[in-house]
């Protein structure tokens, strides 16, 4: 009970804090004690074993959560058609995400890192991998060892067990579209990555036939549940439609992630089974936010089919044993930049409607089919075929659509995309080419056309999201007792620079005092520490800053330092 209520007041900080100043004085009262950067939620938590038999071991025992099985069917029509019925009949109680720390941020946790900064993440092109994940380009014959074939999802492949690497999972380009879904499935993941959240280690790899040997007697079910083997021929169909370079095969290599799978998460509710999980999932800034990025680059499969929850023991030779945690990762981005829905003429609505979508469909038998939709007259990029429709023609960041209602992307708030967008922000046009060349692509005109087309969709999520709350972020303070912010608008060029125009004001008594600002290369911004600001440790400072658009202020509280200039940063509302 305890672990609860800590989590939950820290979360609900920020929404208190503006609720308090609503009502009763113009600034916020945050308690002189560090932000909520960290959450405690990878401690490590016992769970009660189980009888856990299989044909190797009748006495095995397992000490970690259930598996949870998402059926691929059952998950489209859960989200279709039943979850959006019991929400339509449910009562919200809250609006602002539960998670939310006092910086406007969210902790770092089992299922996000703050990593990246305006700075970028070196290298960023590799993603989750590191150095020593990247697989060699020359491998002997009868080397890598197909032990697991792969029978659900949309994409073939296999699974090999290589000596010194581990495991990975191989999978083949679809013929419809050569090398865009290794492609996405890298780029994608690399994206993911460096914004913060938990992903697979993914790369392009060129192979050839002769350096695989099949496990014997390997068989492999598919996804309507039918068993049937992996031999030379299945082996052989597998690697038919992949692209080749000559001899060399063209695959996708995702590395097995460590510890014990526990099934997908839910993009609502938490897992019953992890003590850890105490913040519903639909409430989770990083889940909701995640719908600006999964529109950055029309993922538009992000559902829970394509999540994974680890159990990551303490004992790492011990992998079903307790004590541990639960880590939580998205995967497979390979349905993003352009994948053609099988669906007869749905295609061109991807990122628009949903895959069966109520509201359009009423919409377009009430108006005869009259009124023109954002997919009509969609054409495939012309020249560039494989990223089918994905472009920058009809993209809107506020109206795009995931294929299944999400139920996290449908509670995203405004504050929620800000956020998000605030990250995003922080690529710049070297990071998204650099992390577009680990896609490989054999013409250097796809690589040319994809960054083109991810920056234009950058610009207009910043754009939308920049421009109405605060765009200020990575807030510090000086040893000389300024404060320093980078102003993300105008270090992506959301407006000419001239137009912004900055001024800072203390508030902290009813007189308002305005404060120097340096404005330095890079978006960067210093606020000169208030002339008169007191130094009882215990007297809350506070900064109200404007950069001359018309987006709200951001309003910084900090405290003064015993023995010091610096001044401790504790909250940041944005007005």
């Amino acid at each position: 009970m305890t672990r609860v209520v800590i989590a939950a007041g820290l979360g609900l900080g920020l929404g208190l804090g503006l609720g308090l100043a609503a009502c009763s004085s113009p600034r916020a009262a945050f308690p002189a004690r560090d932000p909520f950067v960290v959450d405690p939620d990878k401690q490590p938590v016992s769970l009660p074993c189980r009888p856990d038999p299989d044909k190797d071991d009748p006495k095995a025992v397992s000490c970690v959560p259930r598996e949870y099985v998402s059926p691929f069917i059952w998950d489209k029509v859960d989200n279709i058609a039943f979850e959006r019925s019991s929400r339509f009949l449910a009562v919200d109680v809250s609006d602002e995400s539960a998670n939310a720390n006092s910086l406007d941020e969210v902790a770092d946790s089992a299922w996000f890192t703050n990593r990246i900064t305006k700075r970028g993440v070196i290298p960023l092109a590799l993603g989750a991998c590191t150095p020593e994940d990247i697989l060699p380009k020359e491998v002997p014959d009868a080397t890598w060892t197909i032990d697991k074939g792969k029978g659900d999802g949309a994409t073939l492949g296999f699974r090999v067990k290589l000596e010194d690497l581990g495991k990975y999972m191989l999978k083949v380009d679809e013929a419809l579209q050569p090398e865009r879904a290794s492609a996405a499935s890298t780029i994608g993941a690399a994206l993911y990555h460096a914004v913060g959240f938990n992903t697979s280690c993914e790369q392009v790899v060129y192979v050839r036939r002769e350096q695989f040997k099949l496990k014997p007697g390997l068989k492999v079910v598919t996804n309507l549940g039918v068993e049937t083997p992996f031999d030379e021929e299945r082996l052989t169909t597998t690697l038919k439609t992949a692209p080749r370079r000559g001899a060399m095969i063209r695959l996708q290599a995702s590395k097995w992630l460590p510890g014990t799978s526990v099934g997908p998460f839910r993009y609502e509710g938490t897992r019953a089974d992890d003590p850890n999980d105490v913040v519903a999932h639909e409430d989770r800034r990083e889940l909701r936010g995640s719908k600006l990025l999964a529109a950055w680059i029309n993922h538009w499969d992000a559902r829970e089919q394509n999540t994974l929850d680890s159990w990551i023991a303490v004992d790492h030779d011990k992998p079903a044993s307790s004590p541990g945690y639960v880590k939580h990762q998205i995967i497979d981005t390979s349905d993003a930049m352009g994948q053609r829905a099988p669906q007869r003429g749905m295609a061109p609505r991807q990122g628009h409607s949903y895959l069966f979508d109520f509201r359009d469909i009423f919409f377009d038998l009430a108006t005869l089919g009259i009124v023109h939709r954002p997919w009509d007259g969609a054409e495939l990029v012309k020249g560039r075929e494989r990223f089918g429709y994905f472009s920058t023609d009809r993209f809107d960041p506020e109206t795009w659509k995931s294929g299944y209602p999400n139920p996290a992307f449908l509670r995203m708030t405004e504050r929620d995309a800000a956020w998000m967008a605030r990250l995003i922000a922080r690529f710049s046009p070297e990071d998204v080419r650099s992390i577009v060349d680990s896609g490989q692509f054999t013409d250097p005109g796809d690589a040319a056309y994809l960054t083109a087309v991810l920056l234009e969709r950058q610009r207009r999520i910043l754009a939308r999201y920049l421009t109405r709350l605060s765009p200020l972020g990575e807030v510090v303070a000086t040893d000389d007792g300024s404060v320093c912010a980078t102003d993300l608008a105008r270090l992506r060029g959301v407006a000419p620079a001239a137009s912004y125009r900055y001024d800072a004001v203390d508030v902290t008594t009813s007189t308002a005092t305005p404060l120097a600002v340096t404005v330095e290369p890079d978006g960067q911004i210093c606020i000169a520490r208030p002339p008169g600001a007191p130094t009882d440790a215990t007297t809350e400072i506070v900064i109200r800053v404007r950069n001359g658009s018309r987006a709200g202020p951001l309003e910084i509280h900090a405290y003064p330092t015993t023995g010091s200039r610096k001044l401790r940063l504790v909250g940041l509302r944005r007005l």
